[in-house]
């Protein structure tokens, strides 16, 4: 049976990893998909570890791993090592926040299991989803990076830095990803692109997204990373 890993990266997400990982369980998939659900620790100081494992004993139906990071990496490490656990044939990335809703996971494997697609953004920007009303600033520094990811990569994507990216798993496993932090966005689009024939679609999404005193974690540095990666990806490698 064809499956889809879903590879959580989770640092301090202890008030809402297991209600996303409630949620990932009551989703059903497309044409029957199995679900592999990847946990992974980047060192976690709260109680993320114990939540997942007692989650994990509750529900040993479902087919869960837990890995946890010798030290704390970033959100980049922590989903390089997701995708080298991964064995499905689809792979997703999840946030363990709840900014994101497993239940449209349908809406990006559409385009890969009808044919049309190897990989499929998830955008934030497009379509009648909802979205919560937030960051001004988060919004216009977003549409700056997507337009010069865009202008180096040829692409017209409205949401670069979107955390909801599917890929064929024999795609996203032969590219060797560096950035350890919230830099994997801007390389792994720069990098992708490169592949012969790749074809990428976009879909619009809900976003739930939280404020800081909820736990929100990015901030302007990682946007400057983001730059910096953007010109790192593009014109020097």
């Amino acid at each position: 049976m064809a499956k889809l890993s879903i590879i959580i990266p989770a640092f301090n997400e202890a008030p809402t990893i297991r209600l996303i990982l409630e949620k990932i369980s009551e989703v059903s998939l497309l044409n029957d998909l199995a679900k592999e659900i990847i946990v992974i620790n980047d060192c976690s100081t709260d109680r993320t570890e114990s939540i997942v494992k007692e989650y994990m004993t509750l529900n040993s139906q479902l087919d869960i791993r837990y890995h946890v990071l010798e030290r704390n990496m970033g959100k980049g490490a922590a989903i390089h090592a997701g995708i080298e656990y991964a064995t499905g044939e689809y792979i997703i990335i999840q946030d363990a926040d709840l900014e994101y809703d497993p239940r449209e996971y349908n809406i990006l494997l559409k385009p890969v299991l009808e044919g049309f697609a190897d990989v499929v953004y998830g955008s934030r920007f497009m379509g009648g989803k909802p979205h919560r009303v937030l960051f001004f600033w988060h919004t216009v520094g977003n549409k700056i990076l997507t337009a010069l990811s865009n202008m180096f990569t040829n692409l017209n994507l409205t949401d670069m830095e979107t955390c909801y990216k599917l890929f064929r798993s024999e795609i996203i496993k032969e590219i060797k990803l560096e950035e350890k932090r919230f830099g994997f966005e801007p390389e792994i689009t720069a990098k992708m692109v490169r592949i012969p024939n790749i074809r990428i679609y976009e879909v619009g999404i809900s976003y739930y997204g939280r404020t800081y005193q909820e736990g929100k974690k990015i901030n302007w540095k990682d946007g400057f990373r983001a730059l910096w990666c953007i010109l790192k990806y593009n014109l020097f490698k």
